[in-house]
């Protein structure tokens, strides 16, 4: 094995770590890094691109952009979709299309700005190829929604497969759709195209499984720490927002329910409280009564007896019973108290 193949190597371990490691600090710092380190990935991604670095290895033509840098956007999108949900991924994925777009943007102004300026060619910014940079980004848009689409059909609990084999397979899917979407829209047509095709193929299953590792001792590392789980969403979820949105809706009709349960608790108290408060009031007023029968005029202007009053307009439970001075005066041959 050749130092380029070494160094190839190496430079997709360090990138892969990279990504990686990024994604793991996502709850404690946030995930900007992350996406800055996506998005910065994917400049480079597009200039070695269009510079067309390649290693040759055995026979087999392995391109640096694709091998190193193309490959760890797709194992940074795989592991933000199957831990952070569809919503983290549309960031990614636009942070990826956007800057994919934007660099070759960026070479081309460059590339007319010198030559209105009459400056020599920069022939360390290569000029993009629209077709190629076309191709490049429509098909890393439709890899990124391949790979949630694949990744959850793969979960169902029909097909049982375990996790090494769910992931490989939908990294090794993504790869393969990869090869043939950029090589048809980028070289049909060419007396190229076939040998691309076919050449590209068996590259991308060699860096598959060499990429593997990484991507299933990542998942099974985050599976294992509390609080961090895979989750099985609807296929389409990555298209769609079904997940937040039924997990939204959710919690918005317990947070209605716990509020009308609240409201009528307080409007309960609330009344109570005044009921109280009124009858307070009332029994802490003036109270004309009868100096005679003692009866008790209300409000209305009627008179109550002083039983029936207080029963009306208190708590108070009354128990009829004899005073001492009326037992002596009407009961005199019972003896009710003693002297």
């Amino acid at each position: 094995m050749g130092n380029e193949a070494l160094i190839l190597i190496a430079e997709a371990m360090v990138v892969y770590f990279l990504v990686l490691w990024a994604h793991s600090l996502r709850h404690r710092f946030g995930p900007v890094h992350f996406y800055a380190i996506i998005g910065g990935i994917t400049a480079i991604m597009s200039w070695v691109t269009d510079a067309g670095l390649s290693v040759q290895v055995g026979g087999v033509t392995f391109v640096i952009g694709s091998t190193v840098f193309y490959t760890s956007l797709l194992l940074g999108v795989f592991v933000v979709y199957v831990f952070d949900g569809p919503r983290a991924t549309r960031i990614a994925i636009s942070t990826v299309a956007g800057v994919s777009i934007l660099v070759p943007l960026i070479a081309v102004a460059l590339h007319v700005q010198m030559a209105l300026i009459g400056k020599p060619h920069l022939a360390y910014i290569p000029l993009p190829s629209l077709r190629i940079n076309t191709a490049s980004v429509i098909t890393t848009l439709i890899d990124l929604i391949f790979l949630g689409i694949a990744w959850e059909y793969l979960g169902r609990p029909g097909f049982g497969l375990k996790l090494g084999l769910r992931a490989y397979t939908t990294l090794l899917g993504v790869m393969w759709l990869d090869v043939i979407l950029f090589s048809t829209g980028a070289f049909a047509g060419t007396p190229h195209y076939t040998g691309i095709l076919q050449g590209t193929l068996i590259s991308r299953f060699i860096i598959s499984l060499f990429a593997l590792p990484f991507l299933y001792g990542y998942l099974y590392w985050q599976n294992q720490k509390k609080g961090i789980s895979i989750e099985n969403r609807p296929v389409l979820a990555i298209l769609k927002q079904v997940a937040e949105i039924e997990v939204e809706l959710g919690a918005a009709q317990q947070e209605i329910e716990r509020r009308k349960i609240a409201e009528a608790e307080r409007d309960k108290l609330i009344e109570e409280l005044q009921q109280a408060l009124s009858e307070v009031k009332t029994l802490r007023g003036f109270l004309p009564i009868c100096a005679h029968c003692k009866s008790i005029r209300d409000d209305q202007g009627y008179w109550n007896r002083l039983e029936a009053y207080l029963l009306e307009h208190s708590e108070v439970e009354l128990s009829h019973g004899v005073c001492p001075e009326c037992a002596k005066k009407f009961y005199p041959n019972i003896k009710m108290y003693d002297d």
